[in-house]
């Protein structure tokens, strides 16, 4: 019994094993994707588990990736990450603990995964959540566990899909206000009333409910009352609106006095049209906005003539499609609708031209915006009525984005409007100025960004504040405008600033994306006001004075802001620096100071130079070279007298007995004692009967026996190798004396070699002279000194006769042995 129960758990601990196994995660991939922000962008990379990031990471995009699971352990440590993004990937299984380590989490997007319920256990430690997308999921039900009762935070809240069927009281359990809240239930089926009724104050609200509207009305009413307020924006989007009953969900909308009201892709006949009007009477709607909408019908509305809306301030229609537009008829019956608006904005609409007649309808109109549409030259001039100044109380004008080519109708045209202060004529086909043009007086904000203007003329409005010119092909702008305040010039040709004199008031200029190469501070001063400058992007020269300036000008040490962020200034050139962010380059001296460089480099140079000279002398490293110089050349000379010597099979020449080398100072010795006594032996000294007479020496004497023409180290080397012996005559003034015949000293020390003749040199010391006191630089001397004897001169007459015995038998040597 007890081995079976033993089998019975060694089987289930394997078994537990295994499943653990199975169940682990694979090896997780890494993602390096971060940039200097700490924001990692690892969309779209394939990755099917949450990869390996920073943990210093702020931000973590994962869209867009094949990612099924969340693990508890996959985002663990990452208390740092502010926004976390799995967008578009498969994600069905999250662990509750999954974002617990996510403190600092304030922004989340789960959208388009594969989640078919949601888990409260997962946003309980996300205190510090702002946003929450939960869109298009496959989850049924919000609301039958109070899914965000701790999101105390949360202001963005966005859920539902096509799969949405039941939204319950506790949807919104624990939120406590939203700035904007998003429901897709295009198949809502149940809801129980007052689920999104609980979040007060209510932002902005975007409902997707097009099954309800057309088949459930009083759950589109429920779910519509709920949410409207006065000051909330209701956005209603995918609906079709067919008829009458399919637009009365709004009523509870009405009901709760709404003043914002929007429909986005919006497809609507004439009957629905009509029954919207008649709900909205005396409903205080002050913005009515149809942005992607298609008019199924014939524009026939009159049937709601009687309604009031007159609260109506602002109307806004963007991509309009009228599908029978040879059937749509006139806005000349609709004097109840175009009379209140002060603002109409009617874009990308295949708008052509709007008659006369129908402009004259609209006589509070102060803005209007008629953006990408079809408008020419002739359809503008019957919009504007030719100019006669109907729309009296117009201030603002939007034509942009329209095929418009003559400036000077425009103007005409525009003259007479007396209010006029903005102006925008951008993405036209304007490619050139009239001399003069006229404009209102108030005329403050003028944009022709986008054309194709090659020069500029003072047609140009002096009245003006803002002016934008970007996308142009302009190089040059010299139009005097004495109260602009903000010049655009973005995106044109230009190759330095324009003079800062035409515009003694401007305080904001924008030069991005053209071709400047650099600009300087006095560039700058010519600007009396500037404040601000947004110059990036341009292929900038890095010279030294514009990296200094520059990167001055970063650190906010200069008078301008660059406000356009120092990563727009980048260098194009020199090339070694091309793509090196401005404000990080380092420049050396050399190169920004180079007379300055040169100067210096030059007097530290004569400097060393000079204090080399003076060490050179102290040390004698000039005596050293020259005599190294001398000796080489001596040796050489030597060497190929030795070799033609050689070759003709001869022996040395022997000239000489001695090669006698001496002090000038010593010449009277040398004269009056050394040459008589060896040249012309005296009688006296002779020996005694038994003896023969001392034979005379010849002596080698440099002033009387070397021959004139000759270098005179050949000359010595050429008496060394002729004598027998060489006899130095050494005294203090030998050895410190300034050498009458310097060349003659500078080779006594080389030829103290004793592989010249293969005999030691004899040594006459005239005084005594110890060792130390021979300089250093008669290294060979000193050595010499020391390992040979040498003769001392007697000062006493009885003993000079054995001095002149000793040195003659030095002199002889085996000769007359």
């Amino acid at each position: 019994m007890g081995q079976q129960m033993i089998l019975h758990v060694t089987l289930l601990f394997l078994l537990l094993s295994l499943c653990e196994g199975q169940s682990s995660n694979p090896e997780r991939p890494s993602c390096q994707s971060c940039d200097r922000h700490l924001s990692c962008d690892c969309t779209r990379g394939g990755f099917t588990h949450v990869p390996i990031v920073t943990d210093r990471a702020l931000t973590l995009d994962l869209s867009f990736n094949n990612i099924t699971t969340v693990t508890d352990d996959d985002l663990t440590g990452h208390v740092r990450l502010r926004a976390l993004s799995l967008h578009g990937n498969r994600v069905a299984v999250i662990h509750p603990a999954a974002f617990d380590s996510l403190w600092s989490l304030e922004e989340l997007d789960l959208s388009n995964n594969q989640l078919t319920s949601l888990n409260p256990e997962w946003f309980e430690e996300l205190g510090a959540l702002l946003r929450l997308n939960l869109l298009h999921n496959p989850y049924r039900c919000v609301g039958s566990t109070p899914e965000f009762r701790g999101l105390v935070r949360l202001r963005r809240l966005a859920f539902g899909g096509p799969a949405l069927e039941e939204i319950k009281m506790a949807a919104l359990s624990g939120v406590t206000e939203l700035e904007a809240l998003t429901v897709h239930a295009n198949n809502l089926s149940r809801y129980e009333s007052g689920a999104l009724a609980d979040v007060w104050p209510l932002g902005r609200v975007t409902l997707s409910l097009h099954g309800p509207f057309l088949t459930n009305v009083a759950l589109a009413s429920a779910v519509l009352g709920d949410v409207s307020y006065p000051e909330t924006p209701i956005v209603l989007e995918d609906l079709h609106l067919i008829g009458n009953g399919s637009v009365q969900p709004l009523r509870a909308a009405a009901r709760r006095r709404v003043r914002y009201l929007t429909f986005q892709n919006l497809s609507v006949s004439d009957e629905a049209i009509v029954g919207v009007l008649e709900i909205l009477d005396g409903v205080p709607v002050t913005l009515f906005s149809l942005d992607g909408v298609t008019l199924t019908g014939e524009g026939r509305w009159e049937k709601a003539s009687w309604a009031d809306t007159s609260s109506m301030d602002e109307f806004f229609a963007r991509n309009v499609v009228v599908l029978d537009v040879f059937k749509f008829v006139s806005f000349l019956q609709l004097k109840f609708l175009l009379q209140y608006p002060r603002k109409v904005s009617v874009i990308n609409s295949r708008i052509f031209v709007i008659p006369c007649a129908s402009t004259c309808l609209m006589s509070n109109l102060q803005y209007l915006d008629l953006t990408d549409n079809l408008l020419t030259d002739m359809t503008l001039v019957e919009t504007l009525c030719d100019g006669n100044g109907t729309l009296k109380e117009l201030r603002v004008l939007n034509i942009s984005g329209n095929a418009l080519k003559c400036l000077s109708t425009l103007s005409r045209l525009v003259v007479t409007l007396h209010k006029l202060t903005h102006l925008d004529i951008s993405r036209t086909r304007y490619s050139s100025m009239p001399r003069t043009c006229s404009w209102p007086s108030t005329l403050r904000y003028l944009n022709i960004s986008g054309a194709k203007l090659t020069t500029t003329t003072p047609c140009l409005p002096t009245t003006l504040e803002v002016l934008d010119l970007s996308n142009n092909d302009l190089q040059d702008f010299t139009v005097a405008l004495p109260v602009l305040r903000e010049l655009h010039l973005s995106g044109n040709k230009f190759l330095t600033l324009p003079p800062g004199g035409w515009f003694p008031n401007l305080q904001t200029l924008t030069v991005q994306s053209n071709t400047l190469n650099m600009f300087h501070r006095s560039d700058l001063q010519s600007y009396p006001r500037l404040q601000n400058l947004q110059a990036g992007q341009n292929k900038f020269v890095c010279t030294c004075d514009f990296v200094a300036f520059l990167q001055s000008s970063i650190k906010g040490d200069e008078d301008v802001r660059l406000t356009d962020g120092a990563e727009s200034y980048v260098c194009d050139s020199p090339f070694y620096l091309q793509g090196e962010p401005v404000g990080q380059v380092y420049l050396s001296i050399v190169m920004c100071h180079r007379v300055l460089f040169v100067s210096l480099s030059c007097g530290v140079a004569l400097f060393v130079g000079i204090l080399v000279c003076v060490l050179l002398w102290r040390l004698h490293a000039l005596w050293y070279l020259r005599m190294m110089w001398a000796w080489l050349r001596a040796k050489h000379s030597s060497r190929r007298r030795r070799r033609l010597r050689d070759g003709a099979g001869s022996e040395a020449l022997l000239s000489f007995d001695a090669f006698v080398s001496y002090s000038e100072k010593d010449a009277g010795w040398v004269e009056t004692f050394l040459v008589p006594e060896l040249e012309e032996p005296r009688e006296a000294d002779e020996d005694s009967e038994n003896r023969r007479a001392p034979r005379p020496l010849t002596l080698c004497l440099h002033k009387r026996d070397f021959l004139p023409g000759h270098w005179i180290m050949d000359n010595i080397m050429s008496a060394i190798e002729r004598s027998r012996r060489t006899v130095f005559i050494l005294s203090q003034n030998f050895v410190q004396s300034d050498w009458c015949r310097y060349e003659l000293d500078f080779s006594h020390f080389w030829l103290f070699d004793e592989d010249i003749r293969g005999e030691p040199a004899i040594l006459i010391l005239l005084e005594p002279l110890s060792k130390d006191n021979v300089p250093k630089r008669f290294c060979k001397l000193r050595k010499l000194m020391s390992s040979t004897t040498y003769l001392e001169w007697p000062q006493e007459e009885e003993r000079r006769g054995e001095f002149w015995r000793t040195l003659r038998n030095a002199l002889k040597g085996e000769e007359d042995e």
